[in-house]
């Protein structure tokens, strides 16, 4: 049997766990909003029609603020369209997905929905299509309290109060030539430097984040970010950051590195950001923003896109995931709590249908995709402060990265209960790993709370309409709690969430 040790003491601590790390992200793209989110007619569908099998699976799944309304349909989306009585709302084509949009569903929609689903909104302007002039336009929309024709026109809209927006995304993947109105960095620098300037006179109590890479191969990378940061380093407070794994080369073990490639990209993204601020000699830290995340590697093709027709919600990029996929994203999740003292917001694209954790029928039924499952898990026992672990652990070499350790881990201390949690993934794909976790000074006498583990014999199975739960969260029954010392039989290809409490 594989072995391996784990190891943290309650003085040295990372950071704490800003809780937004746990959001998602809702596109006007395919079927996540029109047959998602939103479906007049559903048979859980309320007055607004909200479906509430898919609020009810949001509130399961635990995100904590949710990116709207794009995505690609931001850089040419007119906010002014979705707002305001939908019978006169227009119909636009959306170059982004060569789909027809109605507007049925738009900003006070979004905004009544997060508050049924109890989360918070992140908003982006379009910097593709349009500029400063509309962003600030929105803002003000959206937030002032009352006086100016902006305001006054949401409140004739059936909104009184502000929606008090604070997190605004500055446009979104400038970098890409498939963008609306793509940009270079110096472009992109100086209208996401004015943009902010404007939108900050509007509403001095956001954050903004401004546009990092595209996705960590893109030929521009790093100059990019350094570019784009001379420019709005003052005005900004978080730099983006997007990536899908994919398991092209369809081995398990060569996926597992894609883990330890979204840790260097953050590493690298840092040490880019510090050496502006360097230049500058500021004080001031810029924050990251993995605002897309997730697997995507099977529904690349959009067919439609070939074909006339500019259908309404066509099925986009639904990919099917399978356990193998589930691990990945509870190791991409160690990977952005070990990196909390500079990842403080991230978003899982998108939350419904469009490589979604939730699915569901037209018409009819909704269902949890194995991906879900390492999400709530990590939002639900994701509180407090995230500590610097010492991991001594058996590795194997793959192409993908020259040394992969078989144990990928995280520790979480909430000193508000006293609950501790580990969460780990064994990468072996053929023997079980058996982990001694040292907690020092976290409490001598520890009781076990819960023991959770994420593991199928066949990594290829997938969560169906018919067989909803063939991937789902188990106990774990092979912990030992001695003291400050855990025992963890870790099976082969599983991720765990194992959480103790003090006891006096």
């Amino acid at each position: 049997m594989l072995k391996a040790r784990l190891i943290v003491d309650r003085d040295f601590v990372l950071s704490d766990l800003d809780r937004r790390m746990f959001g998602a992200f809702v596109e006007h793209m395919g079927r996540c909003v029109y047959g998602g989110i939103y479906e007049p007619g559903h048979p859980t569908a309320d007055e607004q029609g909200f479906r509430g099998d898919v609020l009810e699976l949001t509130r399961e799944l635990g995100p904590t603020i949710i990116r709207y309304p794009g995505g690609n349909f931001l850089s040419g989306y007119n906010w002014e369209d979705g707002v305001g009585p939908k019978e006169d709302r227009p119909v636009r084509r959306d170059l982004a997905w060569f789909s027809t949009e109605t507007n049925q569903f738009g900003t006070n929609e979004f905004m009544d929905w997060s508050k049924k689903a109890g989360i918070e909104p992140m908003f982006g302007v379009n910097l593709g299509t349009k500029g400063p002039d509309e962003a600030r336009q929105f803002l003000e929309y959206c937030n002032h309290a009352g006086g100016s024709t902006l305001s006054e026109l949401r409140k004739t809209h059936g909104y009184e109060k502000p929606h008090d927006i604070k997190f605004w995304c500055l446009g979104n993947e400038m970098d890409g030539p498939w963008q609306i109105c793509h940009k270079t960095a110096e472009e992109y620098g100086r209208a996401a430097l004015e943009t902010a300037k404007v939108m900050r006179w509007v509403d001095p109590t956001i954050q903004l984040a401004a546009c990092g890479s595209s996705h960590r191969n893109m030929p521009t990378y790093g100059a990019w970010e350094y570019q784009v940061l001379e420019h709005c380093y003052d005005e900004v407070d978080f730099i983006s950051l997007h990536t899908y794994f994919n398991n092209n080369a369809d081995s398990t073990a060569e996926y597992f590195g894609v883990i330890e490639l979204m840790d260097a990209f953050i590493k690298e993204v840092v040490a880019i950001c510090d050496a502006v601020g360097a230049k500058r000699r500021s004080q001031k830290r810029i924050m990251l923003s993995f605002d897309e995340w997730n697997v995507w590697y099977k529904t690349h093709k959009i067919e439609h896109m070939r074909k006339p027709g500019w259908p309404e919600a066509p099925p986009l990029i639904e990919e099917v995931y399978n356990a193998e996929d589930a691990l990945v994203v509870g190791g991409a999740l160690i990977a952005m709590m070990n990196n909390a003292d500079r990842v403080k917001t991230a978003c899982l694209a998108q939350l419904v249908n469009v490589i979604g954790p939730i699915m569901t029928e037209t018409g009819g039924a909704a269902w949890r995709q194995t991906i879900f499952h390492p999400f709530a898990l990590a939002s639900k026992f994701g509180h407090g402060r995230v500590m610097r672990t010492v991991v001594d652990s058996p590795s194997y070499i793959a192409k993908s990265f020259p040394e992969i350790p078989y144990l990928y881990a995280t520790v979480v201390d909430n000193p508000a209960d006293g609950t501790t949690t580990v969460f780990a993934l064994n990468r072996s794909l053929s023997d079980p790993l058996e982990v001694e976790v040292e907690l020092r000074g976290l409490g001598k006498n520890r009781a076990l709370v819960g023991a959770t583990e994420i593991h199928h014999s066949n990594l290829k199975a997938v969560n169906t309409k018919d067989a909803p739960n063939t991937v789902v969260p188990k106990e774990n029954g092979d912990v030992v709690v001695d003291g400050e010392t855990l025992r963890i039989k870790l099976k082969p290809a599983s991720f765990n969430v194992i959480t103790t409490k003090a006891v006096h």
